[in-house]
């Protein structure tokens, strides 16, 4: 019976511990659920932000102060990396980012950095300039980019890339985007995508200096008090309104892509297009800059990237032909240069009767730009293991698409191609098993546009007079590229505009 007694109570612990942990665990999981159940506020929020940084980063709303040094609207590679910049120069900045993780746009980057007369480069034999980078970017730009701040880009691109190197982020893979003479496009050693790459290590970055991180916080308005930017007004999880105070603010905010009033407003012939913009750039920040003043250049210039698998609106990245695909139409042949500037082969798609063509590659290329094993993953690769095979899988004819392989081939191994006079990207042939497709088109990609600054980013009002405290940087500005943006330059733009907010923010609040 004492032994009974003993078993009965020894189940009846068994159990207690059971439900005490099934207890715990039920206590935790809505603790974990919260930021999924804020991802369902707009579609495709999920793919919105992929890459952005791992859940626990982000300060709690709890620790929110009444006042900081400089408040930086936007948590992508420009606001991280003025925050990291401001902090290192003495400031006590606060990031506020209105998505509910970290990243921006950034995290959707591919290609990877353009810098030029880089430490890499010259270990790896390449020889660059930042006046061929200029011109380049010039002549890909038509002509109408901002001298001042291009000048400024090129000249510190390249201690931007040791930058990031001095804080473990290593660009050291290097390819070539269209438009470009040169290998200049730095990504991340194995030669992955650089954006999840580049916001993972700038978040990192952020927390151990201990900047303050703040999500679900969308900023509703720059505030001013005699004349000059004191602070911002901001709304946590869409229901606690804060103003907070302080002697400078960097937009970071970003551009506009996602925003289709804003760009059918500018460009109604993008109506019906998709946009590979995250969900966040809607253009807020040029908004309540305008509200203070603040004046824009080139909204009209809004970039279309030609490669964007439709049915997911994703970039498929310019690494991709950097590293030696082709295009073909729906008879299996090629009809531009695909290294061409992004204006130009987009519209050579648009010219097609489809309005679609195919990214033709093989297993050499696939294992170059490792940013495909995502694309495979999504599904939006076609494999074949000969050529005839992949051709059935495209549904294109197999002879002309085999007949367009053998000459490109002969192409590469001649170093010209005599089609369409592609010079770039021609180091490997299309000859290694099993070979891939994805299917593309085009889809806006980029704003040009955006509102005007300096060389000190600082924002200028219409009389070109800088608004006192107000500093932008990134995608949220302007005139930098002008028409057309060359591939990689957007990443380079981020870290070089974005340290020198850091920078000139401080000094301004400094000399306060």
């Amino acid at each position: 019976m004492k032994k009974k007694s003993m078993l009965v109570m020894l189940f009846l612990s068994i159990f207690m511990l059971i439900a005490a942990g099934c207890g715990s665990n039920n206590a935790s999981e809505p603790q974990k659920e919260e930021p999924k159940e804020e991802k369902k506020e707009e579609v495709n929020k999920e793919e919105a932000v992929s890459g952005a940084s791992k859940e626990g980063t982000y300060t709690p709303y709890e620790e929110l102060q009444d006042s900081y040094d400089i408040v930086i609207i936007g948590a992508g590679g420009a606001g991280m990396t003025a925050a990291l910049e401001a902090k290192a120069n003495g400031m006590n900045p606060v990031i506020l980012e209105k998505m509910p993780v970290a990243g921006g746009n950034t995290s959707k980057s591919s290609s990877g950095m353009n810098a030029s007369q880089t430490k890499f480069q010259t270990e790896q034999g390449i020889q660059d300039s930042n006046d061929k980078f200029y011109e380049e970017t010039l002549k890909g730009g038509k002509g109408t980019n901002n001298p001042e701040l291009l000048r400024f880009f090129v000249d510190n691109s390249g201690a931007a890339i040791d930058w990031l190197d001095s804080i473990g982020i290593r660009l050291n893979n290097i390819t070539i985007t269209g438009g470009m003479s040169e290998k200049r496009t730095h990504r991340p050693e194995d030669g992955s995508a650089v954006g999840q790459y580049l916001v993972n290590g700038l978040v990192k970055n952020v927390e151990e200096k201990q900047i303050p991180l703040f999500v679900n916080a969308d900023v509703k308005e720059i505030t001013q008090k005699d004349g000059k930017v004191n602070g911002v007004r901001v709304v946590f999880n869409e229901k606690d309104e804060k103003t907070i105070t302080a002697k400078a603010v960097i937009v970071a905010s970003g551009g506009f892509g996602a925003n289709m009033d804003m760009i059918t407003k500018v460009r109604s012939d993008l109506a019906g297009y998709v946009t590979t913009n995250q969900v966040g750039s809607t253009g807020d920040g040029i908004r309540m800059i305008e509200e203070l003043g603040g004046t824009t250049v080139d909204m009209d210039q809004i970039q279309v990237h030609p490669t964007v698998q439709q049915e997911k609106s994703y970039l498929i990245g310019e690494v991709v032909r950097g590293e030696g695909a082709i295009l073909v139409n729906a008879e299996g042949t090629r009809f531009h240069n695909e290294m061409d500037t992004r204006d130009n082969v987009t519209a050579a798609i648009n010219a097609l009767p489809e309005r679609t063509a195919w990214l033709v590659f093989d297993s050499g290329v696939k294992s170059r730009a490792k940013a495909i094993e995502q694309y495979e993953k999504m599904g939006f690769t076609v494999q074949g293991d000969t050529i005839e095979a992949l051709a059935e899988k495209m549904n294109v004819p197999a002879e002309e698409l085999k007949t367009t392989l053998d000459t490109w081939n002969t192409a590469v191994t001649n170093k010209n191609d005599a089609e369409f006079g592609r010079t770039t990207a021609m180091d490997n042939a299309l000859s290694g098993a099993p070979y891939y497709a994805i299917k593309i088109g085009p889809g806006i990609h980029y704003t040009m546009g955006g509102v005007i600054i300096n060389t000190n980013t600082e924002v200028l009002n219409k009389d070109g007079q800088a608004i006192p405290g107000l500093f932008a940087a990134g995608e949220v500005t302007g005139g930098l590229h002008g028409q057309n943006r060359i591939g990689g330059n957007s990443v380079g733009e981020i870290i070089v505009f974005g340290l020198q907010a850091g920078v000139k923010s401080a000094e301004f609040v400094k000399a306060q």
